[in-house]
């Protein structure tokens, strides 16, 4: 992994933790133990699907840009229907506050793509890197 993919992959992975303990602290005021308890499901669930994403999207970065987009949305792909399945499958589930579940792995997804997003435009530095031996055709 980069420097750059690590930081990147810590600069989204806190604050989405801190944003964790602050849901479970809502969910057990909300809906009692049901609800913190959901709620740091809901946060261990998003920080491993998309630090694995993250993961695979580094992995694919070392073979070419074309695999790292690729890897970018096939694990957002597998990620949004693994999410879906688990919520509808976890519906009638009464261990826990299936309300206080979707919301907060919604509100855990939001924030984790914002810190990545804010990372990404802090490191300063292009996305994509021209080819060196591109021939310049400018007139």
């Amino acid at each position: 992994m980069q420097p750059s993919d690590a930081r990147i992959l810590r600069g989204a992975a806190i604050p989405t933790a801190g944003v964790g303990v602050g849901a479970v602290l809502i969910g057990l005021l909300a809906a009692g133990a049901k609800g913190a308890f959901a709620a740091a499901l809901a946060a261990v669930v998003v920080i491993a699907f998309y630090s694995i994403s993250a993961l695979a999207v580094a992995w694919a970065s070392k073979i070419s840009s074309q695999t790292m987009m690729l890897a970018a949305l096939a694990s957002y792909v597998v990620k949004i229907l693994a999410v879906m399945v688990l919520v509808t499958t976890m519906d009638g589930v009464s261990a826990w506050d299936t309300a206080v579940f979707g919301w907060t792995v919604v509100g855990l997804a939001l924030t984790w793509i914002a810190a990545e997003f804010r990372v990404a435009m802090q490191r300063g530095r292009p996305y994509i890197d021209e080819p060196e031996n591109v021939l310049d055709r400018s007139p």
